[in-house]
C-alpha cells in the first residue's frame, strides 16, 4: 500500500499539472467507490495537499476532492488496462490506475469529512510539526506493540507496514516492544528515526516493490526500496549484523526486523 513518501512523491508530481486547471469531466462506472464525482467538474483545482495517505485537492466554490491510493492506487499520464477514473483537463487526460480496486475518491465541500472518518482521527504529520512530548507520551499511554501503534495512524499519520519496519530497525527497537516499555531515550531515537527514514524515502521518491504497483505519475519508479534494511528481506543478511532477518506478524501485518540489533 502507498504510504507517506509515495503519497507525498504524487503529491508533488501531480501539483504543478494540475494546479490552476479544470477538471471539465471524471469519468467512471464506479460510483460507490468514487463518491460525488459530479460535484467537481467544471471546478478549478486551487492547490493539493496531503494528510496522512490521502491527497486533498482544494477545488473552487468550496469543493474538495479527497484521494486514498488503498493498496495498489495511483496517477497515471497515459491509459493503462487498470484505469478506473479518467479526468479529462484543459490540456489533456490524467488516470487514475488501481488494479485491486481499493482506492476511493469522495467530493465533498471543503474540510467535510463526515463520509471518511478515518481521515478526522489521524495523528500528527511526522514531517509537518512533530514535537517529541507528545509522541512520548503517546507511547508511554499504551501497551500495545509498537508496529501496532504505527499501524494504527495516531502516533504518526502516513506510516505503514514498509516505513513502520525500517524505523523500528533504525531505532533498534523490536516491533513487539510496548509502547510503555520505552524510555526517554529510546523514544527519543524512534521519533528521530522516523523523520529520517521518511525524509529519505521522500528524497528518493517512495518504494517500488516488486509486484511494481506503485510508480511516480510520470512512470518513474521509486529508489527507496534500495535502502530497505529490514522490509522484505526475510532470512537476508542483516545490513549491521550479518544475522538472517526475520518476518513475524504482528498486527495482522508481516514485519520485519533483526533480532540481534532490535533485541
Amino acid at each position: 500500500m502507498p504510504e507517506l513518501p509515495e503519497v507525498e512523491t504524487t503529491r508533488r508530481k501531480l501539483l504543478p499539472l494540475l494546479r490552476g486547471k479544470a477538471l471539465l469531466k471524471i469519468l467512471h462506472q464506479d460510483p460507490l467507490r468514487y463518491r460525488n464525482t459530479g460535484e467537481a467538474e467544471g471546478k478549478r483545482v486551487l492547490d493539493l495537499e496531503r494528510r496522512g495517505k490521502f491527497l486533498l485537492f482544494a477545488l473552487t466554490e468550496g469543493k474538495e476532492m479527497v484521494v486514498h491510493l488503498g493498496m495498489t492506487g495511483g496517477f497515471r499520464k497515459e491509459k493503462t488496462p487498470h484505469a478506473r477514473v479518467e479526468f479529462v483537463l484543459e490540456d489533456g487526460h490524467l488516470f487514475f490506475h488501481d488494479p485491486r480496486r481499493f482506492g476511493r475518491i469522495w467530493v465533498v465541500e471543503r474540510g467535510a469529512y463526515g463520509e471518511i472518518p478515518l481521515l478526522a482521527r489521524l495523528g500528527p504529520e511526522p514531517l509537518g510539526a512533530f514535537p517529541f512530548p507528545p509522541f512520548y507520551k503517546a507511547l508511554k499511554g499504551s501497551r500495545k506493540p509498537l508496529k501496532a501503534l504505527f499501524l494504527e495512524q495516531r502516533l504518526a499519520a502516513g506510516v505503514g507496514n514498509i516505513y513502520a519496519d525500517e524505523a523500528l530497525f533504525r531505532a533498534g527497537l523490536n516491533p513487539l516492544r510496548p509502547g510503555q516499555s520505552l524510555s526517554e531515550a529510546e523514544a527519543f531515537r524512534l521519533h528521530q528515526a522516523l523523520r529520517s527514514v521518511l525524509e529519505e524515502a521522500v528524497a528518493l521518491g517512495g518504494s517500488t516493490l516488486s509486484d511494481k504497483t506503485y510508480q511516480q505519475p510520470d512512470g518513474v519508479p521509486g529508489g527507496f526500496q534500495a535502502r530497505h534494511a529490514v522490509y522484505g528481506r526475510k532470512g537476508l543478511p542483516c545490513p549491521r549484523c550479518g544475522g538472517p532477518i526475520l518476518r513475524l506478524r504482528v498486527a495482522g501485518r508481516g514485519t520485519h526486523f533483526c533480532p540481534r540489533c532490535q533485541a
